[in-house]
């Protein structure tokens, strides 16, 4: 396999390197601090073309490919996990499935917008106690005489309380052996859509997500995604692009404790040299490193994949599941390094840490990746 870069894809990777040094990097601690909402960089995300990378220009995005997206990802993540996490579910979770399975004038009514950065999109599969096993998911619709009517509940919508445009998918018959779901595109202030305060969270304090409800809430026909009854097929082809973009996320945070690693360790000192020189430093550095290499590979090899229009399944639980926990493993061997002050709230590293948890739980849990990975190997 082929890994030199175009001359695109080194062009979008470095324009995103230096918005995120510039922009966001200086930003990542006061967000996380105060937990606001990056309005200012989510706009400027949108100018330079990162809220829809891999959608066509025609659809309101920058035409490029997923290997693209992988690398922007990669650098806006290693500034501030939240704000790549902001990316991610706009571009992986809202505009791909809209664009594989949207008719001509959704692509154009809502697409567009979302891809360009006018409007913002969420994704709303899991519920309060449904997540991976969407047979037990308790949101339905019901056919009315002009479209449909959903009832229940979303929760953990990241990008939720500031979303225009959510997918969200309900079940639309229970007659057979296993229920059928429909996928949905409800559009924020639609009559019956509520939403609670943002959630609490460990970590990426700044990615604003919170519970989204149904009440009676009325969609027309015209928001209907894909065949009525597809939409598990909806969400499983969109989880396997958004699990790129996760594991890229997590390749950033990982990345981004290990450079601060490297450069505490020329610096601090014990027993008269700095500790870089120490070979027990030297062996934890060459471990986060060769473990950041190796999951930027496989999260390449799945968007190289997907850029074929090759099933990715597979692979992109593979680069899922491998970065996510490369990035719990490696921010923590970061505080090891820092020692005390890799503790503190002065210094990034615990940051990092805290961010780093959520890329082995959210769109599909390690547990879940394993479950793919096994099961195509099995069959």
């Amino acid at each position: 396999m082929d890994f030199e870069l175009s001359e695109e894809q080194r062009m979008i990777r470095d324009t995103a390197r230096d918005f995120a040094a510039r922009e966001v990097a200086p930003k990542a601690a006061e967000l996380d601090k105060t937990g606001r909402w990056p309005a200012e960089i989510v706009k400027k995300m949108a100018e330079l073309g990162l809220l829809g990378v891999a959608i066509p220009q025609e659809h309101g995005g920058a035409g490029m490919d997923a290997l693209s997206y992988a690398l922007a990802m990669e650098e806006v993540s290693a500034a501030c996990a939240s704000c790549g996490v902001i990316m991610s579910v706009n571009n992986s979770l809202f505009c791909d499935p809209v664009y594989k399975f949207g008719n001509d004038e959704q692509k154009k009514r809502i697409l567009a917008p979302v891809a360009s950065g006018d409007k913002l999109g969420c994704f709303g599969l899991t519920e309060p106690m449904s997540g991976s096993d969407a047979q037990t998911m308790v949101t339905s619709a019901e056919k009315t005489s002009g479209g449909w009517r959903i009832n229940g509940a979303k929760n953990w919508i990241t990008n939720g309380p500031h979303a225009d445009w959510i997918v969200v998918f309900a079940v639309t018959d229970r007659s057979g052996p296993k229920v059928k779901h429909t996928a949905f595109l409800v559009e924020r202030g639609t009559k019956g859509y509520t939403q609670n305060a943002p959630d609490h969270k460990l970590g990426i304090h700044a990615a604003h997500s919170c519970t989204v409800f149904f009440e009676n809430c009325e969609v027309p026909e015209a928001n209907v995604l894909g065949p009525v009854g597809d939409g598990f097929k909806v969400a499983m082809s969109t989880l396997d692009g958004g699990r790129i973009g996760i594991a890229c996320q997590a390749i950033g945070i990982a990345r981004a404790a290990l450079e601060r690693s490297v450069a505490y360790a020329k610096e601090r000192k014990s027993f008269g040299v700095p500790i870089a020189q120490h070979q027990a430093i030297q062996f934890m550095l060459a471990d986060m490193a060769t473990q950041v290499d190796a999951a930027r590979l496989l999260a390449w090899r799945a968007a190289k994949l997907k850029d074929k229009g090759v099933r990715h399944t597979t692979e992109s639980s593979i680069a899922k599941l491998y970065a996510s926990e490369m990035a719990t493993r490696v921010t923590h061997k970061a505080i090891q390094v820092h020692g005390g002050y890799g503790y503190s709230t002065e210094f990034p590293v615990e940051r990092h840490y805290r961010d780093a948890r959520i890329t082995e739980i959210y769109e599909g849990t390690s547990e879940i990746q394993r479950i793919v990975i096994a099961a195509s190997m099995l069959k």
